[in-house]
């Protein structure tokens, strides 16, 4: 009965692991087993007919006086086993020849120690054929040791002279050649594969996987999955992978979900996340159940590219329709997604949920968290989680300090900020160039240049090197401060460096030039720049803007705008409300009306600062009727007003004895948790006394006191009088305690100033 050969071994010699943030991990285990059962043969798709018989082995046959001497060295080395082997085959060392070792191999292949002895001895003295090195790795297969199979084949291979085009033909041949007679194990393909995908030869990997087809055996699914991991890591890789897994699979190779978790790992990783999606929907259809790998992988990779839907979605599949847990990398992405989009509460809900499942955060979730909070101001939120994390003995590192550090120096917290570096070097931490440059952008944004450069002098003392980012920010201090002559010398000290001005450090001068009066000096500069092959940009424009516009000269101004687009140069919502700003406080209402109108049209969105400049001035007019008009236009365009747009409207209403409109907006104000400020409450206050509204105006007088804002002397006397006529001696006698206490020490106190 004619068979037709088709092999799957379950020799696992590879065992893939997902690392959280390292992606796929190729581990090796050795160890052998071989079975020919009916699952197996069924993975053959080969016809009869196409099955190839190995070729028998017919090497060359000894003379008389060869066989003489094999049958000599043969008897020494089997009789005296005990013995070192150089010393029995010392009387024999001249006369043996390459062609002999294998007639030695034939007489005493049934012993294998003696046949690994043999063959080192002759590999000390001569390189072996490669026919004799393919025979020691048959009968190595045939005893089960894959790990001596494995060596005698990688040890040719890694050879650094090896002519991968001319040794691999030959090899391959000598494998087949010696197959039949000295084994007949099909495991020894399997190795020699493995060899060739260890070792990067990629190309002979799959010639030696559609060689081996032709003799009706088909490689295991886990040495193809190591080829398939192999191939993730390559260059333009990802093409090759997704031919060879169609190809293998019409071949006879029944894919696990170890290989489908490769290709979804590697089609994630090419940003293909749709397609990975999509072949985790189809191995069920393909036989393999999606397991949390699975899953956790597209999750992943839905998190790389930012989509928070389908991630939800893939989550619901995965708990309720699969009955799968999140594990730490599931959670992982999700958290880091949610807080790059700022969605940090979100984040936060994550990690709460993840921790009642009993998985412990790492390090990474902690910081992105923490980095996530200070980005978005919540500093005590950020600090709370840096506690908890050491709570659970998770210690903090340099990028956890790091962002810490940031976020109190955005807010302002420069003393705290300049703690945790204490703490910081406490743990034996070393900070670095970015640390100190952010203490030393806080410093200087508090106006403390002299703590600012004491931090940048410890910095040079620990031989860290201040970059151009580190002079800019001193250099920005200074021209806040007006100290420029200071900060020229700065400029020479970064040049004198070697260090080149950037566009932040031209725009810092820039900006102390005109803050100082100097716009002449500043347009100068800004052709300095040019010279220098750095364009202005649209901060450099704004910059020199609203100093044209706070001298008057808004056609300078205007002109600086045109140029700006001629230039192509986008400006941004700030240039707009500068230019608006300055048309407004100039009476130039009609082009402020205008510019508005070209925004609009341009489909530039204007924000509350753009519209609050136009209803301001209109106000101060007194003409509310327009104010209102530009404030509907506001709703229309779907702007949201900003506690200033109520200021603004509730004392021009005021001015104009509309108290009832005055106290509509007054209310929305408050629902929309603005607080008015001390000028709005004494504009709604005196309103309402004009208007007899007492008990409006006393409401507003308590909750103007429950905010903390003080009134000034005449309310004060106002409301206390009315409290004594209305008989409340003991509140009119609080108010004018209050009034002396908080007045006329103010009143003290500024003339001490």
């Amino acid at each position: 009965m004619r068979r037709c050969y088709a092999f799957v071994f379950p020799y696992h010699c590879q065992v893939l692991s997902y690392h959280r943030y390292l992606g796929p991990v190729v581990k090796y285990t050795l160890f052998f087993s071989y079975s020919t059962n009916s699952a197996v043969e069924k993975l053959s798709c080969l016809p009869l007919t196409a099955a190839r018989p190995f070729p028998d082995y017919s090497p060359k046959k000894p003379s008389i006086r060869d066989s003489e001497l094999v049958q000599h060295v043969s008897t020494s080395i089997k009789q005296r086993y005990s013995e070192h082997i150089r010393r029995i085959l010392k009387p024999y060392e001249s006369k043996i020849r390459p062609d002999h070792i294998i007639w030695v191999l034939m007489t005493v292949k049934s012993d294998y120690k003696l046949v690994l002895d043999f063959f080192d001895w002759w590999c000390q003295r001569r390189d072996p054929s490669i026919e004799v090195r393919c025979i020691v790795v048959h009968i190595s297969a045939a005893q089960k040791d894959a790990r001596t199979a494995h060596r005698l084949i990688h040890d040719f291979w890694a050879r650094p002279s090896v002519d991968v085009t001319v040794s691999f033909s030959q090899f391959l041949e000598k494998l087949i050649y010696t197959y039949k007679d000295w084994g007949s194990n099909p495991y020894v393909f399997e190795i020699f594969f493995q060899v060739l995908v260890e070792l990067g030869f990629l190309d002979y990997g799959r010639k030696l996987f559609d060689k081996m087809l032709h003799y009706g055996l088909v490689l295991s699914v886990s040495s193809c999955n190591l080829f398939l991991s192999r191939l993730s890591h390559e260059i333009e890789g990802h093409k090759m992978m997704l031919k060879v897994f169609n190809e293998f699979s019409e071949a006879g190779v029944c894919w696990d979900n170890e290989s489908h978790n490769i290709m979804i790992h590697s089609l994630c990783r090419i940003g293909k996340v749709k397609e990975a999606h999509n072949l985790l929907l189809q191995m069920e259809l393909r036989g393999c159940m999606p397991d949390v790998v699975s899953y956790s992988t597209v999750i992943n990779g839905y998190c790389a590219t930012g989509q928070l839907g389908p991630v939800m979605k893939i989550i619901e599949e995965m708990q309720v329709k699969k009955g799968l847990k999140p594990n730490a990398f599931t959670f992982n992405s999700i958290i880091v997604l949610l807080s790059k989009a700022g969605k940090v509460l979100d984040a936060e809900k994550i990690l709460r949920e993840m921790t009642s499942q009993g998985i412990t955060p790492d390090n990474v979730v902690y910081t992105t968290l923490i980095d996530g909070f200070c980005k978005t101001g919540n500093v005590s939120a950020a600090y709370r989680l840096f506690d908890e994390m050491q709570c659970f003995s998770i210690t903090p590192d340099l990028i956890t300090y790091t962002a810490l550090i940031s976020g109190l120096c955005q807010t302002g917290n420069i003393a705290e900020a300049n703690k945790l570096l204490n703490d910081m070097l406490g743990r034996g931490l070393e900070p670095d160039e970015f640390i100190y440059t952010t203490l030393i952008d806080g410093y200087c944004k508090a106006g403390e240049i002299r703590e600012a450069f004491s931090l940048h002098n410890k910095m040079v003392q620990m031989q860290l090197v201040p970059n151009i980012v580190t002079y800019t920010t001193l250099v920005d201090g200074l021209c806040k401060l007006g100290e420029l002559d200071t900060a020229n010398e700065l400029l020479h000290e970064m040049c004198g460096k070697g260090l080149e001005l950037n566009i932040y450090t031209y725009n810092s001068l820039v900006n102390g030039l005109c803050k100082a009066g100097d716009v002449k000096q500043a347009v100068k500069l800004m052709e300095d720049m040019e010279a220098a092959g750095i364009r202005p940009d649209a901060f450099t424009y704004t910059t020199l803007m609203d100093a044209y516009c706070k001298l008057g000269e808004m056609g300078k101004a205007h002109g600086l705008l045109r140029e700006m687009l001629l230039r192509e140069l986008q400006p941004t919502i700030v240039t707009f409300n500068v230019l608006m700003n300055g048309f407004c406080m100039s009476g130039m209402l009609e082009e402020g009306d205008k510019l508005l109108k070209w925004m609009l049209e341009k489909g530039i969105i204007p924000n509350a600062t753009t519209y609050n400049s136009l209803m301001k001035q209109y106000s101060v007019r007194n003409d509310m009727r327009m104010t209102s008009e530009i404030y509907k236009g506001m709703l229309g365009q779907g702007v949201v007003p900003n506690a200033n747009t109520f200021n603004i409207l509730i004392r021009g209403h005021c001015k104009a004895r509309n108290m009832k409109e005055a106290w509509f907006l007054h209310k929305e104000m408050i629902k929309k948790g603005f607080t008015p400020t001390l000028d709005t409450y004494h504009a709604l206050i005196k309103g309402f006394l004009k208007r007899k509204k007492y008990s409006e105006a006393k409401e507003m007088f308590e909750e103007m006191r429950r905010d903390g804002l003080l009134a000034n002397k005449e309310l004060y006397s106002i409301f206390a009088d009315m409290n004594y006529e209305q008989g409340n001696f003991d509140l009119a006698l609080e108010l004018c305690d209050e009034a002396v206490e908080k007045c006329l020490t103010d009143k003290a106190d500024n003339r001490n100033a």
